[in-house]
């Protein structure tokens, strides 16, 4: 998502006032700390894993010591997620519930659980094959069947959100080499032959100079450490990036397109949280059950960590996370309505608060007539300030401020009641998803703390979204708990025939705790200022949203294409129709195959690409032809980063380590000085179980977007919404001369025609103008906003 504008800027954020920032830490004792700090993470966990998790003999110590089973049967579906209604958390957990509690029983087990060290070895030894996901679709070879058989008979069937995670491979470090040759490879397209050249000579004396060196540091951390990359990653990409995170590095999540479950502010509130406290609850006790590939490949369930009770903390050369872990049951919600803050407790002695007294007390905050004292209105706006001005700022706050300050940061998340409406209408229908998405992105600039994990944003007519702080976790995490949300608090949670929370109010609740901040007045010119620049910040973004309703990825199947692949070369089509050239394409990809992965980049804009685009311009009647081509290069290239076998964060590492040896490398320092002017991610769909697309075709998510990478570039984000549906979320910045989001919303429109119409089943499709139509309104919901009150909307979804 927005983490290709964070790569961008990383190398910027390693400088201060045009000097080299002082890193005194040589590179052995930099490693020496990766491992020490990999180390002290897995001691963190320790207690709760080693209570609940011991893979791979799936025999569960709850079940050894007779206490109720708390997973279900894992599934052989892509994602491999089951969905089995929540636990209600108004009655106290049982005793032996508790992880600490079911590690003391445990112990005369102990001698028994030693054995299991070494088929945590063997299953980390099978799952670091990645030849299954190397060969083509629907071909298996010899190996591959054996490995399947193996991995059967050692994953079990009894699994918890953190079993696997001791016998998750660590991720490789590439052959310096190929990767060299394969960035090579993909700068060629976009480069003139002249700078190629140089280019491929810089690369020549990097190998024979320099890369021998680096990549043994390289090594050494990836033995010693627990991820070669990721920590850096989060480290000198986001936490010593100095930009402000709104539009930057914050990206955001839509409700439902085309329905809103009640129009009731408070009720969708008090839904929305209840929701989300569930998923926690359930994160709690590690019943979300870990992602699966091919319904028995794991992917690292590290990021779960820390959705919730997390704050990033800002600082002079760098910022922090600190170690706040999700399994921790804060009990309040920071909440934020017309310029005043509130903390709400969101439980009760007897357990988690009802959806209907969660709403009775966002209404109390509704209700309530008080003003917003001075400054407080827009203090959130330091927030969104430049993060060495936000933390000198903070310093004073946390002395003047404590209370209040620690109220909001250590909140289980942060809560936005917006005064203005939001969503889809039937009057403007473009404009009115555009000022959707803005608002979500960037608000007024001074009603959302970016520093939290997320924020939860509720408009006044009942429309949801999130705002998501971007260094903690990827969207796949995040996604997955908004689609739980969703689907939980319109679907299992309901509302009444009035719109209202089910169930009935609590008078006996205290009033939400206004919180008052004693702010000294040198910091009003510093509030004053931080929210001029992020009403410019926000002034400047010009957002997109529209969804591609003429065919989804049941006709892509029926193409026997990758839907992935299918819509990044209609992109690359799309961009050079827009700017007349070819540019460097970075689409997201995960490494969560190995141990604490996140992220690497697929570079899209690929010479098979290139040649398919000109045959379309030029109407050659091999264009079907060279895109298969394009489109098996770009899905080659997509498996090749997904196992760890990328060019973008191998160069990123070297590039660390070549700054802690202050060893300058031209070839190092020309690929980080490049632009990314078309950044791309697919929002994925991780639990199409939770909804019932055939019955229910519009509640399905609209997906989210995030800010563009460069000035004159576009960020480009797009989700397939049940079958016949494609929905993109497109960025540019206003003050850019080159760029036009709906103009390429547009050409990205002509292009997926355009490329379908090369199959026979595409050429009855017609191109129209403008995106979403009102026709297309009237036929998904009559008449807009959509309330779901009863009859419209399931109350119990057969898949539950």
């Amino acid at each position: 998502m927005a983490e290709a504008h964070q790569a961008v800027g990383f190398r910027p954020s390693l400088t201060s006032d045009g000097a080299e920032v002082e890193l005194s830490a040589p590179v052995l004792q930099e490693i020496y700390l990766s491992g020490l700090r990999s180390w002290k993470r897995h001691l963190s966990r320790f207690w709760v894993r080693r209570a609940t998790a011991w893979f791979p003999s799936r025999i569960q110590l709850p079940e050894l010591l007779g206490s109720p089973r708390l997973t279900g049967e894992p599934s052989t579906s892509p994602t491999g997620n089951i969905y089995s209604p929540p636990t209600p958390l108004s009655a106290p957990l049982p005793f032996s519930s508790h992880p600490q509690t079911q590690f003391l029983e445990s112990r005369p087990l102990m001698p028994w659980c030693s054995l299991l060290s070494p088929f945590t070895s063997v299953a980390r030894l099978l799952l670091s094959y990645h030849g299954w996901l190397l060969e083509p679709h629907g071909a298996m070879s010899s190996p591959t069947k054996t490995w399947l058989a193996l991995v059967r008979i050692f994953s079990g069937r009894k699994t918890m959100l953190f079993s696997y995670q001791r016998s998750l491979p660590r991720q490789p470090v590439p052959s310096v080499q190929d990767t060299v040759r394969k960035y090579l490879e993909s700068v060629r397209p976009i480069l003139s032959d002249e700078d190629f050249d140089w280019t491929s000579v810089l690369a020549q004396e990097f190998l024979r100079l320099q890369a021998s060196l680096l990549q043994w540091y390289l090594q050494l951390k990836s033995w010693w450490a627990s991820n070669y990359v990721s920590d850096w990653w989060e480290e000198f990409v986001y936490l010593r990036s100095r930009h402000s995170l709104m539009v930057n590095s914050n990206y955001y999540m839509m409700d439902f397109l085309y329905v809103t479950p009640t129009p009731v502010q408070a009720a969708r509130a008090g839904n929305a949280v209840h929701a989300l406290l569930l998923y926690r609850h359930r994160l709690n006790r590690q019943e979300i059950l870990p992602t699966l590939l091919m319904g028995m490949r794991p992917l690292c369930s590290a990021q779960y960590e820390k959705i919730f009770n997390t704050t990033r903390i800002p600082g002079i050369q760098k910022g922090e996370i600190p170690l706040a872990s999700s399994l921790t049951e804060v009990r309040h919600v920071a909440v934020f309505h017309r310029g005043r803050f509130f903390r709400v407790g969101t439980h009760s002695q007897s357990g988690l608060l009802s959806p209907r007294a969660l709403e009775q007390q966002f209404q109390r905050i509704l209700d309530d007539p008080s003003p917003a004292c001075p400054q407080e209105e827009h203090l959130a706006a330091l927030t969104a300030a430049p993060r060495d001005v936000w933390a000198q700022v903070r310093s004073s706050l946390k002395v003047q401020a404590e209370d209040a300050l620690e109220a909001v940061e250590g909140a289980a998340f942060f809560v936005s009641l917006d005064s203005e409406p939001a969503g889809l209408t039937r009057e403007d229908p473009a404009a009115s998803l555009d000022a959707y998405a803005r608002a979500l992105l960037a608000g007024r600039g001074h009603d959302r703390w970016f520093d939290k994990s997320f924020t939860l944003i509720v408009f006044s007519n009942g429309k949801l979204g999130l705002s998501v702080e971007h260094s903690w976790a990827d969207c796949p995490i995040s996604g997955h708990m908004w689609e739980f949300t969703l689907a939980t608090e319109c679907f299992q949670l309901g509302y009444s025939a009035d719109g209202h929370c089910k169930g009935h109010p609590d008078p006996s609740l205290p009033q939400p705790q206004r919180l008052y901040w004693h702010l000294p007045e040198k910091i009003h010119l510093s509030i004053s200022l931080a929210l001029r620049g992020a009403k410019t910040l926000s002034g400047n973004i010009d957002c997109h949203v529209f969804p591609f309703s003429h065919f989804g990825k049941s006709f892509i199947k029926r193409c026997h294409l990758s839907s992935d692949s299918f819509v990044q070369m209609a992109l690359q089509l799309a961009h050079f129709r827009d700017r007349g050239q070819f540019c460097l394409t970075y689409e997201s990809t995960m490494t969560r195959l190995f141990l604490e992965g996140r992220t690497e980049t697929v570079r899209s804009c690929t010479r098979e690409a290139c040649n398919f685009v000109r045959a379309m311009e030029d109407k050659e009647k091999t264009r079907r032809a060279l895109f298969r081509l394009a489109v098996e290069k770009h899905q080659s290239l997509l498996k090749a980063a997904m196992s760890g076998q990328g060019v973008d964060r191998h160069l990123f590492a070297l590039y660390i380590v070549s700054q802690f040896l202050h060893l300058r490398s031209p070839f190092l320092d020309q690929v980080h000085s490049e632009q990314w002017q078309l950044a791309t991610s697919q929002i994925p769909v991780q639990q199409i179980h939770l909804f019932d697309v055939h019955n229910y075709p519009d509640y399905v998510s609209s997906g989210g977007g995030f800010g563009p990478a460069d000035d004159h570039g576009y960020g480009v984000s797009y989700i397939f919404m049940g079958d016949d549906t494609i929905t993109f979320h497109i960025s540019s910045k206003k003050s850019s001369t080159k760029t036009d989001s709906h103009r390429l919303g547009q050409h990205i429109e002509d292009a997926l025609l355009d490329v379908a119409s090369l199959f026979q089943e595409g050429q009855r499709l017609k191109p129209r103008c403008g995106g979403l139509q009102e026709e297309d309104l009237g036929h998904r919901c009559g008449s807009l906003p959509c309330h779901t009150r009863g009859s419209r909307a399931p109350t119990k979804s057969t898949n539950f």
